[in-house]
């Protein structure tokens, strides 16, 4: 079940000299070989723009195979940690992403995607939802498909998304998101400070168990912290993994469809009609049955 706490729990937060305490706990819903940790309807309100996280692993029997499906006003990140991955996109790329590689795509106004299990490997990793700006949510697709040489550390922490320590990623997205591929070794301390302006910070673990301000997370957890530019320190115990993220404060209300988040019902069905439209050309193409 998820654990989240009120407004007035979550509220006020601390000044940035403070330590930072956990808000919401929770090792999602699982279907199949699929957690879902976050959706829109229930956590992504309060860590958006990260609005939607998936993690998967299974075995290649066990692997879902997605038929094609669209999505409109989000960006999908998708990490895989293990294994790898098959692609094909309505706009026309297709391919495998390999182990440590990733798939963003920008679905603007409207695009279709589908995927699946790709080799012999158990496949591990993420997807992430993104909710997009306003000058985004109903513009072009865009999508980037890199393999892992393409991704740079600091110390323990592969800069996925944004800039950390120096470090600037290749995916090029909306400003004030930061995301973190990171890895710790037994007993190791890592601190991470935000950039400025970004308040919202989770992490969801893979891989051992950590701790952050006197509280204990482990292998499976979802965790949110107070909203505020302090920092959060990570002491591993055992070798441990998680995924970080932290960002500006998305400022719009989420409205939904099924696949897809807007920052207003104009957008949305702006967005909606534009997947229909492409829905039915894929249908006359016989893509789509």
């Amino acid at each position: 079940m998820h654990s989240v706490k009120s407004a007035e729990q979550l509220n006020p937060a601390p000044p940035a000299t403070a330590l930072r305490k956990s808000v919401i706990r929770t090792r999602g819903h699982q279907h199949g070989p699929v957690i879902r940790l976050v959706s829109p309807q229930d956590i992504g309100h309060f860590i958006k723009p990260f609005v939607f996280l998936d993690y998967f692993e299974a075995r290649l029997e066990q692997a879902p195979a997605f038929g094609y499906h669209p999505h409109s006003g989000i960006a999908t990140f998708t990490v895989v940690l293990n294994g790898a991955i098959r692609f094909e996109e309505s706009a026309g790329a297709s391919g495998i992403i390999p182990t440590g590689g990733v798939e963003w795509m920008r679905a603007g106004n409207g695009i279709w995607h589908t995927g699946g299990p790709s080799g012999t490997q158990t496949i591990k990793g993420y997807q992430l939802w993104l909710a997009l700006p306003r000058e985004l949510e109903n513009g072009p697709e865009a999508s980037q498909y890199l393999g892992p040489e393409s991704f740079r550390s600091v110390g323990p922490a592969r800069v996925m998304l944004g800039a950390w320590g120096g470090i600037q990623s290749q995916i090029a997205a909306p400003r004030g998101i930061t995301y973190l591929d990171v890895n710790l070794r037994s007993g190791e301390t890592w601190t991470f400070t935000p950039p400025t302006e970004e308040t919202v910070a989770w992490i969801a673990i893979h891989q051992g168990a950590v701790e952050v301000a006197g509280e204990h997370f482990m292998s499976g957890e979802f965790v949110a912290f107070q909203e505020a530019s302090a920092a959060l320190t990570f002491t591993s115990r055992g070798e441990a993994a998680f995924i970080l993220g932290s960002a500006i404060k998305h400022p719009y209300d989420l409205h939904c469809g099924s696949h897809s988040v807007h920052t207003s019902p104009e957008a949305l069905q702006l967005g909606e009609d534009h997947i229909a439209k492409l829905g039915r050309e894929l249908k006359r193409a016989g893509v789509l049955r």
